[in-house]
């Protein structure tokens, strides 16, 4: 018969490394604690994180808003033709409807977008290049809350700014009808053309004072203050003068306004 024994001390040294292999080398069995107190940190900065990205979020889609869906308003595309003629403000008379009666010396067209905010008392002015080359394409602004209008001379890369005439601008909701009319085609202008000479003055440096709207189209940009001039009829080439004519429209005629420096 055979007699099986077992070894005592090498059973217990088995079970001592075994114990050993789950319980890792210089770690104290009371680690548990930390990894909690490290998971909560890591739980603050996460949710700080996320704090962050929100507010950059909201932060973002103001910006957003302000920018594009305040500024979309109602938008058009249109286009008249003028008779070159020199009239000037004071020949023109709000009362009268019809064109002057001195007979069309040749006629021109002119294109601009017209992006017009009734709530914001806003009228933005799009002038591309013009089919003809004896005026700048443009940028303008008709603030009726300042009261002010801003010209972005596209070729000069130049601001000016001045008094808003509503003698010869239409309020927003008025343009907004008389462009309806000529999209539909219920109102074909064959228009005449209105002469108005501006003179610069001085330059802005406070642009707060301008507004949002007149500030965001000049910012970065040289910003000069406009003074309406009064002129008689070929007397204004006598003067030499730098002058650059920018041809718009925001009424039934079509405005040149020329900005003239001395």
């Amino acid at each position: 018969m055979v007699k099986v024994t077992f070894n005592t001390a090498l059973a217990q040294k088995d079970v001592k490394k075994d114990s050993e292999t789950l319980i890792p080398d210089g770690k104290d069995p009371e680690a548990p604690e930390f990894v909690v107190r490290q998971s909560r940190a890591w739980c603050w900065c996460f949710c700080l994180g996320l704090a962050l990205m929100l507010s950059g979020v909201v932060v973002g889609g103001a910006y957003l808003y302000r920018y594009y869906v305040l500024e979309e308003g109602q938008v058009f595309v249109c286009g008249v033709k003028y008779r070159e003629d020199d009239y000037r403000i004071a020949d023109y008379n709000e009362e009268d409807d019809g064109m002057p009666e001195e007979p069309a010396v040749s006629l021109r067209s002119i294109q601009e977008t017209v992006r017009v905010m009734q709530d914001d008392e806003m009228t933005l002015i799009h002038v591309p290049v013009p089919e003809f080359g004896d005026s700048d394409p443009a940028d303008i602004v008709h603030d009726f809350n300042k009261g002010l209008t801003a010209y972005l001379d596209l070729s000069l890369d130049k601001c000016y700014v001045i008094t808003l005439n509503t003698s010869v601008v239409m309020p927003p909701r008025d343009l907004v009808d008389l462009l309806i009319n000529i999209k539909a085609g219920t109102y074909l202008p064959q228009t005449y053309l209105v002469h108005e000479q501006m003179m610069v003055t001085e330059k802005f440096d406070d642009m707060d004072q301008l507004g949002f709207f007149i500030s965001k189209l000049c910012r970065g940009k040289d910003t000069y203050r406009l003074h309406r001039r009064d002129t008689i009829l070929g007397m204004q080439k006598r003067e030499a003068l730098n002058c650059h004519k920018i041809r718009h429209f925001e009424n039934k005629f079509v405005m040149e306004t020329e900005i003239c420096e001395p």
